[in-house]
């Protein structure tokens, strides 16, 4: 049975600068690039063998701006305390900002991390139920 995979893809004034800081904050690898496909720049992100991987894109010619709210999350849940630790030092020393969530659920078990761009990233201490 073939499993979907899910690409989160978003846009950014800042390509090469963005994927260097989610790389480094997620311990993600750069799976692929492409240039000038169509006007559009971009990087893919992830971990090989992994269900999802991030795309971040730039369009020549155009401002992508940055995030329309604080409710636009990407949310990995680590359910290991020191795992779960390591990446929040991760996230700072890579250069995100942490921030006090808009919605105070995930604050209660997490934490939240802007990138310059506004977009938000939370780092869950819980298991996903299914």
């Amino acid at each position: 049975m073939t499993v979907p995979v899910l690409r989160i893809a978003r846009p950014t004034d800042r390509l090469e600068e963005l994927a260097a800081l989610y790389a480094r904050a997620l311990g993600f690898e750069e799976l692929g690039r492409f240039v000038d496909h169509e006007g559009f720049d971009g990087i893919l992100l992830g971990q090989r063998g992994a269900a999802y991987h991030l795309e971040f894109t730039t369009r020549r010619g155009y401002a992508a701006g940055g995030a329309p709210s604080d409710e636009h999350l990407l949310v990995f849940y680590e359910p290991e305390r020191e795992a779960w630790k390591r990446a929040c030092e991760r996230m700072l020393s890579a250069g995100f900002r942490p921030v006090a969530s808009c919605n105070p659920y995930w604050d209660v078990s997490g934490r939240s991390f802007e990138d310059p761009d506004g977009y938000r990233v939370v780092l869950q201490n819980a298991a996903w139920e299914r």
